[in-house]
């Protein structure tokens, strides 16, 4: 099979590698979209410590089951799946207390390799996270499960009405995924503080009130203005610079809801202000990754099609030509790509 393998950050080969055959349990699939997303960005520029090079990679995919490994019973080859590339193993400390996304070996046993003709899914994955894909659904957008996901489980343990204000700090990929879920859930007033025209634009079609230009140092008197003083209700940090971390806490307003969505460099530190935390009664969250839970959930806000999920993916790149994808991400008129084996 063709497959991309990242060597070092910055180079891309494409290699011909033996097609794999599944373990008891698993499956093989034959990918029919992957698509580009953040974190392999950063893999590619900068290297990752969760990807050690040479490796395959990209992890957002959907396709057709090849080969069936012994004791599958839930699907069999020919069969049109959507899937995650990681599951917890339902048995550890977090497991057991309904904390799946902090599985003591979530991370370990992670699948890397969508970028290629064919992927191996293990049995905790096919169990638990891998589903058919209905017709009405494209590839394309049956490969956004996994993200959305995690913007599900991210946005799962807040409270969130209908008529709350919420501003969201960035506007990638991840950003406009937010929007497009509190959209599908009814939210109204979504404001989006971006700086490339081009996702702004994106962010209005998929259901955002309004947009602004992200300066920090008006931001906060802008937000206060639409806001009649007050702040949002639930602000979204989708950056992941500390500098913006802290922003964030100025611009939720007294009893509000700030989520940490980006993740920030490793031995990164931010700073807020004690007060503000304590008495307007901030809360702070930083959710991680998924739950099963979270990917049924975000399969089935794919399936109701309230929102255009295909104004995610801005164009469609061949195997071949993935380098161009993540040199073309860096430009920002674009979301997502579409990788087609």
């Amino acid at each position: 099979m063709r497959a991309n393998v990242l060597l070092k950050p910055g180079t891309i080969e494409m290699q011909h590698l033996p097609i794999p055959d599944p373990e008891p349990g698993g499956v093989v699939v034959r990918v029919m979209t992957a698509l580009t997303c953040g974190t392999d960005l950063k893999a590619f520029l900068r290297g990752h410590p969760k990807f050690p090079t040479p490796t395959l990679f990209g992890h957002e995919f959907a396709g057709v089951i090849a080969k069936v490994g012994k004791g599958v019973t839930r699907f069999k080859e020919g069969d049109v799946v959507m899937s995650t590339h990681s599951a917890p193993c339902g048995a550890c400390y977090y497991c057991r207390r309904g904390q799946e996304n902090l599985c003591d070996t979530i991370m370990s046993t992670m699948v890397l390799g969508a970028y290629a003709e064919y992927i191996h899914i293990p049995e905790r994955i096919v169990r638990q996270n891998m589903y058919p894909k209905p017709e009405s659904l494209s590839y394309r957008e049956a490969a956004l499960m996994e993200p959305l996901a995690c913007v599900v489980h991210g946005l799962e343990e807040v409270p969130i009405r209908e008529d709350d204000t919420v501003l969201i700090l960035g506007n990638g990929a991840i950003a406009l995924l937010h929007v497009a879920t509190l959209k599908a859930r009814g939210v109204e007033n979504i404001i989006v503080a971006g700086r490339r025209p081009y996702r702004q634009e994106a962010a209005r079609a998929l259901g955002a009130s309004q947009t602004v230009d992200f300066l920090p140092e008006t931001l906060p008197a802008q937000i206060r203005d639409l806001t009649d003083g007050r702040g949002a209700d639930l602000v979204i940090e989708c950056t992941g610079q500390p500098h913006i971390w802290e922003l964030a806490v100025d611009l939720v307003r007294r009893g509000g809801t700030v989520i940490f969505f980006g993740g920030c460099k490793r031995g990164t530190t931010v700073t807020f202000d004690t007060e503000r935390i304590h008495y307007d009664e901030i809360t702070l969250r930083s959710p991680f990754h998924m739950t099963p839970r979270a990917v049924w959930q975000a399969r089935q806000l794919l399936i109701e099609q309230r929102v255009a999920w295909g104004r995610l993916i801005t164009a469609e790149y061949p195997l071949e030509r993935l380098g161009e994808a993540f040199e073309q991400l860096q430009h920002g008129d674009c979301i997502k790509f579409a990788i087609l084996p």
